[in-house]
């Protein structure tokens, strides 16, 4: 594969593209909004775009792309009119895939009446040129051989793929991260904790040790010797427990606020811009530092 289309190039679609174009591909990107081009070019500053060219019509990006990467808004409506565009301009084997952080790939793929068997979806994890997961999720009629081509080209540009079994609402990490947001929301709510200290006890605890092993494996070297299932024997119990004493929540208005008020308090004074470089400044030390230790899974 030489040229991926970029379809909608908002903060998503800018990294897919920052990516691509670092891995030598080359990238036609399209996008409706006005300025999108300009903002583009702008978010890839530092980027070499002499491999990008931006057109206005989708269905002339997808006639022209190997591998096509939709990265519109979270509507299947929206994902329907679009996905008709491509599915009718594409070559029959050209992949399409949606960075859909949730939606069910059968139902993103009632778009495409021609050929529902080369959808996938290809969830990334923003920012997407630098953190490596990609979760691969079939729907009903995709053919196996096109999640093994999706997984090949992901894997082809430094991505990390999962894929996944079966479909469900919000993949997997999405899902797991869902689980940990209803917590912390609930304490939150319930004034156990404020948001600054949950965002220390994440960060500067779990969070240091997710980022190098994933819960199981984690898990299973706190148990010493007896490994995981010394944990499950000895921790099992008060984990269900507590389990049962987790909170459920609704995102109502008072607690949106709380959340906001809580966020804006931590921040105080905090250029957002300047956080996000400190983040990927990180980002890439910690990949660098995991990718140098050949024993990690």
């Amino acid at each position: 594969m030489t040229t991926v289309a970029i379809v909608g190039t908002g903060v998503i679609g800018a990294s897919w593209a920052a990516l691509f174009l670092t891995q030598g591909l080359d990238v036609v990107a399209t996008d409706p909004a006005p300025g999108a081009e300009e903002r583009l070019r702008g978010a890839l500053d530092g980027t070499p775009t002499d491999r990008l060219r931006f057109v206005a019509d989708a269905g002339e990006a997808a006639a022209a792309a190997d591998f096509v990467q939709e990265n519109g808004p979270e509507r299947e409506d929206v994902k329907h009119a679009v996905f008709a565009v491509l599915d009718e301009a594409a070559r029959p084997d050209v992949v399409l895939a949606s960075s859909s952080s949730g939606l069910l790939p059968s139902d993103i793929a009632r778009g495409c009446p021609h050929h529902p068997e080369r959808f996938v979806v290809g969830h990334p994890f923003n920012p997407p040129h630098l953190i490596p997961l990609v979760e691969v999720v079939p729907g009903r009629d995709t053919a196996p051989e096109v999640v093994d081509r999706a997984v090949a080209f992901y894997t082809s540009v430094g991505k990390r793929p999962i894929r996944l079994a079966r479909e469900v609402p919000g993949h997997v990490a999405n899902r797991l991260q869902a689980a940990l947001w209803q917590e912390a929301y609930s304490l939150v709510e319930r004034g156990v904790a404020t948001v600054a200290d949950i965002d220390t006890a994440i960060a500067n605890g779990p969070g240091l040790r997710w980022a190098v092993l994933g819960p199981f494996v984690n898990q299973h070297l706190s148990g010493g010797a007896g490994g995981l299932a010394h944990v499950l024997a000895h921790l099992g119990p008060p984990t269900e427990q507590w389990w049962r004493d987790l909170g459920r929540v609704h995102l109502t208005p008072e607690l949106a606020e709380t959340l906001v008020a809580g966020v804006d308090a931590e921040l105080a004074g905090t250029d957002d811009r300047v956080l996000v470089t400190a983040r990927d400044t990180v980002l890439r030390t910690l990949l660098a530092a995991k990718a140098a230790q050949p024993d990690l899974p």
